[in-house]
C-alpha cells in the first residue's frame, strides 16, 4: 500500500508534519483559510495547495492515506454545538464524495471528544454508517495530548481501512496503552494551567499542564489558557510555547502574520492536530501491532458511544483502553516553557477569581490564595506605572 498522504482540512498541518517524522510524506494539502494557506506553503514546500474541499473533484492517484482533522466548531463543547450538519463540521461529506471517487485504503479522522455525546451521538454515527456502507472496517479512540505532552487534550483518533489494504484499523490505533505515572504536583515545585475565561465549570484546570488549548477567534481574539508559575506569578503562555505545546517548533504559524494580525495564530495553533499524536499514528501506519481482542466487550447501550470502539467487518465493539498509547517523560511544564510569560492581567485574574467563589470547580488548596497574591502583584506594579507616566 503507497504511504502517501493527501491531507482535507490541513490546518496547519499537524497531522502532515507527525506524519512526515513517520516517513510517510504529503502528496496533496487543502485548507481554505488564507492565515493556515501561508503556514503550508512555508512548512510543505513544493506540495500542492487546494485552496476548498468543496471545489477538489479526486485525490492523486498514488494516495495511500487520507487524514483529515475537520473542522469542529459546530461539535466541539465551547461552539455552537449544532452537530455533523453544521454549515463547518458538515464538510466531512465531501470525504465520502471523494471517497465514491477513488477508494482510498486508509482513513484517519480526528475531531473533539465531544461529539460522542452530541445529539446522542449522531456525528459518529454518521461516520460510521458511511464508512461501513462503503465496505471499511474501522475504530476509534479518545487519544489524550497528556501521552507526549504537558497539554491535557482529548480528541477521538478515527481510522478506517479497506479490507484490501492489508490493515487492521485496531492494530493501528488499539494496540498501543500506557499507564501514565501517577501526577504528584505541589504549588511550590509545579506549575499548574488554568483557563482564566472559566472558574464557574468547563475545562478547568491542570496540575503540571494546560489545559485543552483553544482555537480562539478566526478574526484574531486570542484566547490563551493561564499558568501559575511555582514562584507564584500567573502567566499567559508566548505563542512560541503554545506551538511547542502542539508539538511544533516555535514560530510555526508566524508565515501567518503575512496575511493576518499576529493574534490569529492562537486560532491556528488550537485548531491543530497535536504533532507527536500524528507521528505516534504514522508508526503504527507502517508498522501495525496486533490488537488483543480480550479488550472487546458489548456496546452497552444503543445510542451510547463509548470512549473506544470498532467494526470488525460484522460487529461493533466497545474496546477497554485508556486515552494514553504511549507515556512519554517531559520536563516540568515551567522548564518546558522557553520565552517569557505575559502577567495575567489585573482585570482578569479578579474576573476568574470572582467565578471559583461561585463555582463548583474543585482547586489544591493555596491556589486561590496564589491568585490573590498574583493580583495584588500586578496592582500594585499598575499603580507604580501609573504614578511613573503621572509624573
Amino acid at each position: 500500500m503507497s504511504m502517501k498522504v493527501a491531507g482535507l482540512f490541513a490546518g496547519i498541518g499537524g497531522f502532515e508534519a507527525g506524519l512526515a517524522e513517520s516517513g510517510l510524506h504529503t502528496n496533496l494539502l487543502c485548507e481554505v483559510w488564507a492565515p493556515a494557506q501561508s503556514v503550508l506553503r512555508r512548512r510543505f514546500p513544493g506540495v500542492p495547495l487546494a485552496p476548498d474541499v468543496r471545489d477538489l473533484t479526486d485525490l492523486p492517484a498514488d494516495t495511500g492515506v487520507l487524514v483529515g482533522g475537520f473542522p469542529c466548531q459546530d461539535l466541539s463543547q465551547a461552539g455552537m454545538t449544532a452537530g455533523i450538519d453544521g454549515a463547518r463540521s458538515g464538510l466531512v461529506g465531501h470525504v465520502f464524495r471523494l471517497l465514491d471517487r477513488r477508494r482510498i485504503p486508509c482513513v484517519v479522522l480526528e475531531n473533539v471528544s465531544f461529539m460522542l455525546h452530541l445529539g446522542g451521538g449522531k456525528g459518529l454515527r454518521t461516520l460510521v454508517e458511511a464508512f461501513e456502507s462503503l465496505g471499511y472496517r474501522w475504530a476509534y479512540r479518545i487519544v489524550n495530548s497528556l501521552s507526549f505532552l504537558p497539554q491535557r487534550r482529548e480528541r477521538v483518533i478515527f481510522v478506517a481501512t479497506t479490507s484490501e489494504s492489508g490493515l487492521r484499523p485496531e492494530d493501528i490505533l488499539l494496540s498501543d496503552e500506557a499507564i501514565p505515572p501517577t501526577a504528584s504536583t505541589t504549588l511550590e515545585t509545579h506549575a499548574h494551567g488554568f483557563y482564566w475565561t472559566e472558574g464557574i465549570r468547563g475545562l478547568g484546570w491542570a496540575p503540571d499542564a494546560i489545559p485543552t488549548l483553544k482555537n480562539g477567534s478566526t478574526i484574531g481574539i486570542a484566547s490563551p489558557p493561564a499558568i501559575l508559575l511555582p514562584d507564584g506569578r500567573a502567566v499567559t503562555p508566548d505563542i512560541r510555547d503554545a506551538e511547542r505545546l502542539q508539538g511544533f517548533p516555535a514560530d510555526w504559524t508566524q508565515p501567518a502574520e503575512e496575511v493576518a494580525r499576529p493574534s490569529v495564530r492562537w486560532s491556528l495553533a488550537g485548531n491543530a492536530v497535536t504533532v507527536p499524536t500524528a507521528r505516534w499514528l504514522g508508526r503504527r501506519l507502517s508498522a501495525p501491532g496486533t490488537y488483543d481482542p480480550g479488550r472487546d466487550r458489548p456496546i452497552k447501550q444503543a445510542g451510547r458511544w463509548p470512549r473506544a470502539a470498532r467494526f470488525d467487518g460484522a460487529s461493533r465493539w466497545q474496546v477497554e483502553i485508556s486515552a494514553f498509547p504511549e507515556w512519554h517523560e517531559r520536563a516540568p511544564l515551567h522548564r518546558f516553557l522557553a520565552f517569557e510569560g505575559r502577567p495575567l492581567s489585573a482585570r482578569a485574574t479578579r474576573g476568574f477569581l470572582s467565578r471559583t467563589e461561585r463555582g463548583t470547580l474543585r482547586f489544591v488548596p493555596g491556589f486561590r490564595e496564589r491568585l490573590r497574591a498574583h493580583l495584588t502583584a500586578v496592582e500594585r506594579e499598575g499603580s507604580r506605572e501609573a504614578l511613573a507616566a503621572a509624573a
